[in-house]
């Protein structure tokens, strides 16, 4: 696991603190982005970080792009978390890769909290309705969002300016790949489809997680 040490070694998350003063874009992203305060309700947060990281990369966009990294790990550890507790999958391979998967998704969200510190987003209330329920709707659940996920880091990689940043997503994306490749070839899916995968903007991806309804506030 990367220290916060490592992950800010060029200073860029220090620099993000000190460059909001006085910069009423740079308030606005600390309201919005990066306190994790109300803004997240309502899927606030989810509408407003599109534009937030549609500038060139930065200290302050670096920080919008991992809380965004947080949202989406967010997403996929409580989905996780209660396909296991509801104990609706039947197979021994699909729970222990399940277990596996939940485990790095806990990790995930853990190490991006502790590198965003105060400025991380706080944790929605999910609504993950009966795809949690039975086997066959958790594994085809599972494919969309581990698939959403690669798509999602391959998205942001040169939208980041701090090259520990870079490292850290990219340590992360490659994990998500192979989420997706396991639960794809479990699901009956082809488990590399083609040679080359394709990138998703955080509109796009966002525009995909609130049309699945599971993020309700």
């Amino acid at each position: 696991m990367f220290e916060l040490e490592q992950l800010d070694q060029d200073g860029a998350i220090r620099e993000a603190e000190e460059a909001v003063a006085g910069d009423s874009r740079a308030d606005f992203l600390r309201k919005a982005a990066l306190g994790g305060g109300a803004m997240i309700g309502g899927g606030a947060l989810l509408g407003a970080l599109p534009s937030l990281a549609a500038a060139k990369p930065s200290p302050k966009q670096d920080i919008a792009i991992l809380n965004f990294a947080l949202t989406l790990e967010y997403l996929e550890s409580e989905f996780y978390k209660e396909a296991l507790a509801k104990g609706a999958i039947s197979d021994k391979i699909t729970l222990d890769v399940t277990k596996v998967v939940s485990a790095h998704e806990n990790a995930h969200v853990r190490f991006l909290k502790k590198a965003l510190g105060s400025k991380a987003v706080k944790k929605p209330k999910f609504d993950f309705k009966d795809t949690t329920g039975s086997q066959g709707k958790f594994l085809a659940t599972a494919v969309a969002l581990e698939d959403t996920g690669v798509r999602a880091y391959s998205g942001q990689g040169t939208r980041i300016s701090s090259p520990a940043i870079v490292k850290a997503a990219l340590s992360i994306l490659v994990i998500e790949a192979r989420h997706a490749s396991r639960f794809r070839a479990i699901n009956g899916n082809k488990f590399a489809p083609s040679a080359f995968g394709s990138a998703d903007s955080m509109a796009q991806v966002l525009k995909t997680v609130k049309g699945t309804g599971f993020i309700k506030s």
